[in-house]
């Protein structure tokens, strides 16, 4: 067969990540071309990862290149303009989290999606380490019974001078703050675990550093299931933790890790009674791969070579997005708010800040 054509959008750290993680894929895929408005950026990166064309701009690479693929790995505030002229020219697109700026921009590529025939996919890497793989399997097969209560902290730590780089830290250019920009891997695992949202009671704060969003949230969380889940996300805490909790009837599944989690990093208490059961099940499931960026884009090359979804497909990302603008809605009506208040007659529909934040 031949190779997947490949490209990629912005030069800086990530798109090495994407590349390395192509790299490591073998020959099914091939990076043919990439773009970024800085030309010394962008030489540096195609003399390093052998990329034969290089493009001052989308346009040029998408008429000469035709890829296949386009992985967009700029600052959030452009997402929404470079996937949607992937699209319209019919190449699939990769885009880095978060996938646009509101729902409305969200939504608009869901409709160039359909129009156009070509998938729009998310990097949510988090549900494609083993552990998460395994955890949804023994779900759906009722060994661990319902499940009743989960935890889902986003506790990072970022300085003042972090957020003083201009397009951070701006619901103009960056969407929001810890909740959608950090905080939203751990929902989007959430998500992926425990289903359909029904309800979130949230607060948002500017607790310690200067800039236009929340640099802190807090909110619970009610699931379609019956579970219901606290959710925190910070850009505060000098300790960093990325935290997981489910609690089911039949056991408690744990996940503590950083940035990316292996098998290690997850922990399982049986209920005694059900311990041979559960503890059989979570030894002979899938096992031996990381939460990283190399196992979601395995996933999308094969779905590419089959015609199937690609994931994360915009159907379940829509999920999680709608999760982050419930978190501000509810922050700033200072109100619970259930998913079918985010319709497009919400302000938050247009902007996950909405009329304004009321700090």
């Amino acid at each position: 067969m031949e190779p997947i054509r490949a490209a990629i959008v912005g030069t800086g750290n990530i798109a090495r990540i994407h590349a390395d993680s192509l790299r490591g894929l073998g020959d099914g895929v091939r990076l043919v071309g990439a773009v970024d408005v800085d030309v010394d950026r962008l030489s540096a990166f195609c003399d390093r990862y052998d990329v034969p064309a290089r493009h001052p701009d989308l346009t040029s690479l998408l008429e000469k290149e035709q890829p296949d693929l386009v992985h967009i790995c700029t600052p959030p505030g452009t997402h929404h303009d470079l996937a949607l002229a992937c699209l319209e020219a019919g190449s699939n697109v990769l885009v880095e989290k978060p996938p646009a700026l509101s729902l409305a921009e969200f939504d608009n590529l869901i409709e160039a999606e359909r129009k156009h025939g070509a998938a729009l996919a998310t990097v949510f890497q988090h549900r494609f380490g083993t552990g998460a793989i395994r955890l949804r399997a023994m779900l759906d097969s009722g060994v661990l019974g319902r499940p009743l209560l989960a935890i889902c902290h986003t506790t990072w730590f970022r300085n003042q001078a972090y957020f003083d780089v201009e397009w951070r830290g701006r619901w103009d250019t960056e969407g929001g703050g810890p909740t959608m920009g950090h905080g939203i891997h751990q929902m989007d695992l959430l998500c992926a675990i425990l289903g359909d949202w029904t309800e979130v009671s949230a607060v948002a704060r500017q607790q310690a550093r200067r800039m236009d969003t929340e640099d802190l949230s807090m909110a619970h969380v009610s699931f379609a299931g019956g579970a219901a889940a606290s959710v925190v996300n910070s850009m505060l805490s000098i300790r960093e933790e990325s935290y997981l909790r489910f609690d089911f009837e039949r056991a408690t599944v744990e996940l503590t890790h950083l940035y990316g989690y292996g098998d290690d990093d997850w922990r399982i208490t049986p209920a005694p009674e059900f311990a041979d059961e559960v503890m059989g099940a979570w030894h002979s499931g899938a096992s031996g791969v990381r939460s990283a960026h190399r196992a979601q884009f395995a996933e999308v090359l094969r779905s590419l070579r089959t015609g199937t979804p690609a994931p994360v497909t915009s159907t379940e990302s829509r999920r999680t997005m709608q999760l982050v603008a419930g978190v501000y809605a509810s922050a700033f009506t200072r109100s619970a708010v259930r998913p079918d208040e985010l319709s497009t007659d919400s302000p938050f529909y247009r902007k996950m800040e909405g009329n304004g934040p009321r700090w």
